[in-house]
């Protein structure tokens, strides 16, 4: 995992220039000066890593809690072979690396850079907005990985699928499925947070940031099916769920920046009364 936080920390300093046209480094000054300002701000960044760390530990609870439902074959009934048609229509070997390069970096390397390339535009709204749309979307998306699991559809052998990721990342299994449980399908997050961040870039009004996360958001959703992860069902679940997190998150964000300046407003003239 060493190597993917590397990587993942290089694109997202890559990102941030060509998404800001500025030094990627001054993002952390901005993130600084942004907890000062406001520790309305430090509360939400608390309970973004707060839920994030939730969903870490989110195995380990489901082990305790010793639930043992398993929706797999009932979201099979619903939609048969869609993910094989997938793979079979699509599959090509030059193709895999691209598409694991989405799945695996550009999740996380998109949702940091465009943290970054807020606090480099001081665009307040969509900055905090993007925290609470990460707050939103794992605490709703936690129950359902707890009460209606459902495998991914490689595991489920009636499927027929190849779990392609190991032509490309055959450690997968040991390095990375720590951080994703085998029957965290529904709703799906690559889904859910790639679609959110695209719809996000487009409020924003960043042109290029509007291409650049809408090419990652296309190629993750499409690569949920080509690597043999997720069924149709999630995918739609967790496009649901971006539009659903957005819609309310921006409005949050507004809301809190409104009253943190009504705030400002009443101590000035309390202030200027003395």
């Amino acid at each position: 995992m060493n190597l993917v936080v590397v990587y993942t920390v290089a694109i997202v300093v890559i990102l941030i220039w060509i998404g800001a046209r500025r030094n990627p480094l001054m993002a952390l000054v901005e993130i600084g000066r942004e907890l000062l300002r406001s520790y309305k701000f430090a509360l939400i960044i608390i309970g973004m890593f707060g839920i994030l760390a939730l969903n870490k530990y989110e195995l380990q609870i489901e082990e305790k809690m010793r639930l043992t439902a398993d929706y797999t074959g009932f979201v099979f009934g619903l939609e048969g072979h869609f993910v094989r048609m997938v793979q079979d229509l699509f599959y090509a070997p030059w193709l895999t690396p691209i598409i694991v390069f989405f799945y695996i970096f550009m999740l996380q390397a998109v949702l940091a850079a465009s943290l970054g390339i807020y606090l480099l535009e001081k665009n307040r709204v969509i900055l905090y907005a993007t925290c609470y749309t990460i707050i939103l979307t794992y605490a709703i998306a936690i129950p359902f990985y707890l009460y209606f699991p459902v495998n991914e559809v490689w595991s489920y052998v009636p499927a027929g699928v190849r779990f392609t990721m190991l032509d490309v990342f055959p450690k997968f299994e040991q390095e990375y499925r720590p951080l994703s449980g085998l029957n965290n399908c529904f709703p799906s997050l690559h889904t859910a947070i790639s679609v959110s961040m695209a719809l996000l870039a487009f409020r924003s009004g960043n042109r290029r940031w509007m291409v650049i996360t809408t090419v990652s958001a296309v190629a993750i959703v499409f690569g949920i099916f080509y690597l043999g992860i997720h069924w149709l069902t999630d995918m739609l679940g967790g496009t649901l769920l971006a539009v659903v997190s957005t819609a309310i998150a921006v409005p949050l964000a507004r809301l809190t920046l409104r009253s943190g300046e009504e705030n400002l407003r009443v101590r000035g003239r309390v202030t200027n009364s003395r």
